[in-house]
């Protein structure tokens, strides 16, 4: 885990120095795509008279990957490496059934089928949600269907107890996502973001129930962030 979070913190520099260079180019350029109620601010009419290929770069570098006008700021950099690892073992699952079948001279092309819905049953139980947050927002897609809470307007942030603990985010507006503690952890950038507009909720009073969730996740990333540094200064 001290790893992941080294390169999680070594990215989240990196990630914050581009943010900040695309910040500047975009009021450089001075227009957007006219999409007004984004979060972030920074899309929507700036000018009137510019078009053509710098107003298509400009405009596309407002959009993350989802298309919906909401910047992403931050995303976990380790769901490849996750979504990886989910496809080799439902891969791996289904050469085993086929080659069971075939020692065995069960293999027909309904059993063949039978299996390899079961290695994609598997490889969707596996695949972890992409998480990607912006400014007053956090998102997690899996599979088909995305979900998304505005953090700026959390009324709720508790721990689920269960086979693996999730952290439970709920908005005003009744959106509901599960996160692995995890995925913040490893990914300070997404962790920051969350704790901003988490506070933000805080101080408008919207925010009743997550005060101690969120003193709880602080005090284990200020502990992986503890260990990074005694692991760096070689005193651990």
């Amino acid at each position: 885990m001290t790893d992941d979070f080294a390169d999680g913190l070594r990215g989240g520099s990196m990630g914050a120095h581009g943010d900040s260079d695309g910040h500047r180019h975009g009021h450089g350029h001075g227009h957007g795509d006219g999409d007004g109620d984004a979060p972030d601010g920074h899309l929507g009419s700036h000018g009137h008279g510019h078009s053509g290929s710098h107003g298509h770069r400009d405009s596309d570098s407002h959009r993350d990957s989802d298309g919906n006008g909401h910047r992403a700021l931050a995303h976990d950099r380790y769901w490849g490496a996750a979504l990886r690892e989910g496809a080799v073992c439902s891969v791996a699952l289904l050469g085993l059934l086929l080659l069971v079948d075939l020692a065995a001279g069960d293999l027909s092309a309904a059993r063949a089928a039978l299996w390899a819905g079961l290695a994609l049953l598997l490889f969707l139980v596996l695949l972890p949600p992409r998480v990607t947050a912006g400014t007053g927002w956090l998102a997690a897609r899996g599979g088909l269907r995305e979900r998304r809470v505005r953090t700026d307007c959390l009324v709720s942030l508790r721990w689920l107890d269960g086979v693996s603990r999730r952290l439970v985010l709920r908005d005003l507006y009744g959106t509901r996502i599960e996160l692995d503690p995890r995925v913040l952890t490893s990914n300070p950038d997404l962790w920051h973001l969350l704790e901003q507009g988490a506070r933000c909720s805080a101080e408008r009073g919207l925010l009743t129930c997550g005060a101690t969730a969120l003193r709880q996740l602080s005090r284990r990333i200020d502990s992986e962030t503890a260990h990074l540094l005694f692991r760096i200064s070689g005193l651990k």
